[in-house]
């Protein structure tokens, strides 16, 4: 690891501790030159997941997308935002444990729409619209029939 002060490659580890979330390594390093000290993160190199949008376009995997879709879907709803990251974090893992490198944006939507229906169903249905594109008023009431049905 270089030093930030000296640039010297040469440092040793006085401490490492895990982060919070557990998805990092903090290491408090010494440099063997200059003897100042500076911290290091070690993280899970990821590989990229692209998203495969409806018209064959592909862009890279964004969570906060998934999120800011159901905050709006959310909107003036009792839903507790732990309840949303923890959506958020559920899909993400499934995305990641596919071990598929695209994944459809209709799957995203799919998962989203799976995930809702357990937490909010007017925050589903307010989902569902945006997310099949409801035409009419008929396809809108479909839609809230089959949720019935299930309950």
């Amino acid at each position: 690891m270089k030093c930030m002060y000296c640039g010297c490659t040469e440092s040793k580890v006085i401490d490492s501790r895990g982060t919070e979330d557990g998805s990092s390594i903090r290491r408090r390093r010494e440099c063997t030159e200059c003897g100042r000290r500076f911290t290091t993160y070690e993280t899970i190199e990821m590989t990229p997941i692209l998203v495969v949008k409806s018209g064959g376009t592909r862009e890279v995997f964004d969570e906060n997308k998934i999120k800011n879709g159901i905050i709006k879907s959310c909107e003036k709803r009792p839903v507790p935002m732990y309840k949303i990251d923890k959506l958020v974090e559920d899909i993400k893992k499934q995305i990641y444990n596919s071990l598929d490198q695209e994944v459809t944006s209709k799957q995203i939507g799919e998962m989203v729409m799976n995930g809702l229906k357990d937490i909010d169903e007017v925050a589903y249905v307010r989902f569902a619209s945006v997310y099949r594109s409801f035409k009419d008023v008929s396809s809108f009431m479909k839609e809230l029939e089959k949720l019935i049905k299930k309950n």
